[in-house]
């Protein structure tokens, strides 16, 4: 029964129904045909949903909209872009580290592309660049947001692996800035032959010192919101939920009165906006308990490793498949639907053979990005072309250098090197 109700849940998936619907039916399939019992599984799904770590999720997806009509996402533009974006390629850069640092507090993909694309893609095009290759390098650097801290992602990993939260956190650093370092790099790359490029001319009163501490002083507010967040999470003084409580309160304040991008009007859009948002991901998360639970209980995972062991007993063998499972996974659906889906599963799987649910946490964020962004499903690159207005087939040239050149080497590193993603969690928690 559970083969078939796995195969149902891929199928619903596959043909198109909307993925709280498609883990909605699958449950009712188990209800239907199974020995459950609704008024055991829905309790147990809400009691799930209750758990604090969970109220961070919508306080997150606020705080990210309330920076996106603030303007306080453009002034982090523009201090990154008064840093590193004075030579050749080194716009591309300022859209990467600025799609880290907004995903960084938003923690969504989607979010951070529709924000920061908005905001880059007119510069980019000034400047001569590609549009194919902004549209790739945009829809790439977007995914940065579910490795760099807080992530949306990791908070859900969490949830339903029972793992610490700020482990998971520890687990991404590295591999997320590594990638921004790759990324920036093969841009450098890819653009050093370019003629069309434009490198901006510094006029020599912006070359002043005086200058460059009045531009950072009109973006310390903007600065001062992921500091707060990042330092109040790892210095222990304030949980992730409170983090991102504290996100919210500061950005209205300073969108409206600072930078006076936020009025009444539009927070209370940015509130209708949050909740729709957050409305989904909770039916989601909710047909996603119910449907884990019921995939325990039937012993799921332990017929996936059956099934794995009859091809390989070999550790790195298996989590070369399981690897290849997720970033299929990552192509059909979106990232959340895949951490919620395939977390439950893959834990059990995982820790048989020995491998840690931390340094887990950190193959699954890094296989979520790039199964967001791989063709021929590739949500993120469509998104990205739909933000900009470019086709798919014009990105896909720089996709792939992304991928093989930067994706690809990240994944290696974190699957059969721990210590590339364990160090950081080792050397604060002290976890091996």
């Amino acid at each position: 029964m559970v083969i078939l109700g796995l195969f149902f849940l891929l199928l619903d998936l596959v043909i198109g129904i909307p993925v709280p619907f498609a883990f909605l039916l699958t449950a009712m399939y188990f209800l239907l045909t199974g020995d459950y019992e609704p008024t055991f599984m829905v309790p147990y799904a809400v009691k799930n949903l209750s758990n604090t770590v969970i109220f961070c999720i919508p306080l997150f997806i606020l705080a990210g909209k309330l920076m996106e009509r603030g303007n306080i996402a453009d002034k982090l533009i523009g201090l990154v872009e008064e840093s590193v974006g004075r030579f050749k390629g080194g716009l591309g850069i300022v859209a990467t580290v600025s799609c880290a640092v907004f995903g960084s507090v938003t923690g969504s993909a989607a979010a951070t592309l529709t924000c920061i694309g908005s905001i880059m893609i007119p510069r980019l095009e000034k400047a001569g660049y590609p549009r194919g290759h902004s549209t790739a390098l945009l829809a790439n650097s977007a995914v940065l947001g579910m490795l760099i801290p807080p992530s949306g992602i990791m908070i859900l990993y969490s949830w339903m692996g029972g793992q610490s939260v700020l482990a998971s956190f520890l687990a991404t650093v590295v591999p997320g800035i590594a990638l921004t370092s790759l990324f920036s790099l093969i841009n450098c790359f890819l653009l050093r032959k370019d003629p069309n490029i434009v490198v901006p001319v510094i006029p020599e009163a912006d070359k002043t010192a005086a200058h460059k501490i009045l531009r950072l002083k009109k973006a310390s507010p903007a600065l001062m919101m992921p500091v707060i967040i990042l330092g109040g999470i790892y210095s222990g003084i304030m949980t992730p939920t409170e983090a991102a409580a504290v996100a919210v309160v500061y950005a209205i304040p300073v969108g409206m009165f600072i930078y006076r991008g936020l009025t009444l009007k539009g927070i209370k859009e940015t509130l209708i906006d949050s909740g729709m948002a957050t409305g989904t991901i909770m039916i989601m998360m909710f047909g996603c308990s119910v449907l884990a639970r019921m995939f325990v209980e039937e012993d799921l995972p332990g017929a996936i490793l059956q099934l794995l062991y009859s091809i390989s007993t070999n550790k790195y063998v298996i989590l070369l498949m399981l690897n290849l499972f997720m970033i299929i996974l990552g192509m059909l659906v979106d990232d959340t639907s895949a951490v919620l889906l395939a977390t439950p599963i893959m834990i059990p799987i995982i820790t048989e053979i020995g491998v840690s649910p931390v340094q887990f946490a950190a193959i699954v964020a890094v296989n979520s990005g790039m199964g967001n962004i791989t063709p021929p499903c590739a949500p993120l690159l469509y998104l990205a072309g739909a933000v900009a207005k470019c086709p798919i087939n014009e990105t896909l040239r720089v996709t792939c250098y992304l991928l093989f050149f930067g994706w690809l080497p990240i994944l290696i590193l974190v699957t059969y090197f721990p210590a590339f993603s364990m160090w950081l969690p080792g050397l604060v928690l002290g976890i091996r």
